[in-house]
């Protein structure tokens, strides 16, 4: 390799600071702060790396400091959103630095002007908020100058300016790459750094939050970040009584606990083979018998949960009070609670053979593994009930169903992946296979159970986390990433929740609860 090729050749490091880094860091800070106090002395830096060492990056090119970034922690709530570059950087003491804080505090962060350009400042900022994430702190918090202000400050407010910026109506060097590294404006501040006639002494006060920041770590009993799924592709059987149903049940059951499964899901109307009992009645009465049954199986159900520590979404059953025939869907909690969830829409045949009516309410349901909501077959189908449910930050849709024929099972599966992409949510759903002769209304079925993801990086390429054989009784044991979602929300590539228009439309739930 020729010389004048070693010359021109990088060997980029990113790594701490030493206090023999110095005069490489001298020599930026006071090309760039000319007119804003120049460089730190060499004291002052050397008692930043007394204080919080971890806290200053940089980074070299064949063995010379190029770039570097800065920071502190600091009790936030100490100095609040009117203070000043001084005030908390105690003077240039950096006193002011408080180990047991929740906030890193941003002091400095320069590129040497002969590699602008070569995007070192993204990898000082990816360093900063991984420092960030690895300490369990809330956020990254900075004053931010806005040099390019002056040119404009005869004409516009710095919070019109700001908005512009924004905007990408007009570029500003220092903001325009603070927003483009996720840092957010939570006010413009004055008298922030009086020396800088650049930004007219304002800055914006800017912050990154840190979304995996646990305020209260236990050493057990923590929220589950990696949650596993067991659903149940049900075969439909006869069955001459509940206790043979529920010896089914219970097979499945033990099945997917014994993979450590956090969830159990079973099909919409799975007890439908008892209504082999009731063959001699028309469907709408023997309907409402087959409802006297669901009180026990839910019993049994919520003791299965318990003894075999799964929750357990109980597919569906009727309900039946007297007046109202309705589609419930039970969640048996591992710590013996219950809930449940009607279904809100009701299909014709449903309505016409017999007579269920839909509920009124929907909830999402705390849990031991996430906040999860359930949508019952053809309630998937409607897009405006998962977007509530997402607004009520629920991780995973469940979505037990029935359906007869192959196209009835695409609109729901269809419909299923599309509310796990725009709701950035996993969606689990199954079905039940086989056929019950001589049993009206319940006599053929279609199923491909499977659990769908949010389409981006972090996921499966074709947003599918595990597909069942259709057709064949089976279970699905899956894990799915509750941190990823909340990656996905905050710095996905498209991000559906957060960029909604809400400014033009809403879904509004009009039903009081």
């Amino acid at each position: 390799m020729s010389k004048q090729r070693e010359e021109l050749e990088h060997r980029l490091r990113l790594r701490n600071i030493k206090l023999s880094d110095y005069e490489d860091i001298r020599e930026i800070m006071v090309s760039i702060y000319r007119n804003q106090g120049g460089a730190w002395t060499k004291a002052e830096l050397k008692n930043q790396l007394k204080v919080f060492p971890e806290g200053q990056i940089c980074i070299e090119d064949n063995g010379k400091v190029i770039a570097a970034a800065l920071s502190i922690i600091v009790d936030y709530s100490k100095f609040g959103d009117n203070h000043t570059y001084d005030e908390i950087t105690g003077y240039g003491k950096f006193d002011t630095h408080d180990p047991e804080g929740d906030t890193l505090y941003g002091t400095d962060i320069f590129v040497h002007s002969d590699y602008r350009g070569m995007r070192l400042g993204r990898r000082l900022y990816d360093a900063r908020k991984e420092l960030c994430e690895n300490l369990n702190l809330r956020s990254i918090i900075a004053g931010g100058r806005i040099p390019g202000y002056s040119k404009y400050a005869d004409e516009m407010t710095p919070r019109k300016y700001i908005d512009l910026v924004k905007n990408r109506e007009i570029f500003d060097p220092v903001l325009s790459f603070q927003l483009a590294n996720e840092f957010h404006v939570r006010k413009v501040i004055t008298k922030y750094l009086p020396e800088d006639t650049d930004s007219r002494a304002y800055a914006t006060l800017l912050e990154w939050i840190n979304i995996y920041y646990e305020k209260d770590e236990k050493l057990i009993g923590n929220k589950k970040s990696i949650v596993r799924l067991g659903l149940v592709q049900w075969k439909m059987r006869r069955f001459s009584n509940v206790d043979d149903l529920m010896q089914q049940v219970e097979f499945f059951v033990d099945t997917v606990s014994g993979y450590k499964s956090d969830f159990c899901l079973l099909p919409e109307f799975f007890n439908a083979p008892m209504l082999a009992e009731f063959n001699d009645m028309d469907a709408s009465e023997a309907i409402r018998n087959l409802a006297d049954y669901t009180d026990e199986i839910v019993g049994r159900m919520s003791e299965l949960a318990v003894s075999y520590n799964v929750n357990i979404i109980a597919g569906s059953m009727p309900e039946y009070d007297g007046k109202k025939l309705r589609n419930v869907s039970y969640l048996c909690r591992r710590d013996g609670t219950q809930d449940k969830q009607y279904k809100l829409h009701i299909t014709p045949d449903e309505a016409a053979y017999w007579g269920l009516q839909g509920g009124n309410g929907i909830n999402v349901f705390d849990t031991d593994a996430g906040r999860i909501g359930i949508l019952i077959c053809y309630d998937v189908e409607f897009p405006e009930l998962g977007r509530i449910l997402a607004e009520q930050e629920m991780d995973i849709l469940f979505v037990p169903f029935w359906t007869d024929t192959k196209n009835a099972f695409l609109r729901v599966n269809i419909c299923a992946k599309a509310r796990a992409i725009e709701n950035e949510c996993y969606v689990a759903i199954t079905g039940s296979v086989g056929n019950l002769p001589k049993v009206e209304n319940m006599d053929i079925q279609y199923s491909q159970a499977a659990i769908y993801s949010p389409s981006d990086f972090s996921f499966p390429h074709d947003a599918t986390v595990a597909m069942a054989s259709e057709n064949a009784e089976t279970t699905i044991v899956a894990d799915v990433d509750l941190d990823l979602l909340t990656k996905q929300r905050k710095a996905g590539s498209v991000r559906n929740l957060e960029q909604r228009r809400l400014d033009l439309y809403s879904i509004q739930w009009k039903q009081k609860k």
